[in-house]
């Protein structure tokens, strides 16, 4: 799978699930501060992109997750 293609599906699930703007979510974008993104939904979107991408994010993984670029990039190491 291409990066452009991950960073689509990734921005598509993330305004979905957070109800934001697909404008909104640039690679650069800190989900916390920019996003809005709280533990609930975090943990929302994780669970999502473990089941669109057939993979597990363990916890360890999962704090690191700070940016939108930082899900691309765990994404292209995973599949």
């Amino acid at each position: 799978m291409l990066d452009e293609e991950i960073y689509e599906k990734v921005k598509k699930m993330i305004s979905e699930t957070l109800g934001v703007d697909e404008k909104e979510v640039k690679p650069e974008a800190k989900l916390v501060d920019e996003l809005g993104v709280d533990s609930i939904g975090m943990l929302d979107l994780l669970l999502k992109f473990e089941d669109e991408f057939n993979i597990s994010i363990p916890d360890q993984d999962a704090e690191k997750i700070t940016r939108v670029q930082d899900i691309i990039d765990y994404l292209k190491t995973k599949i």
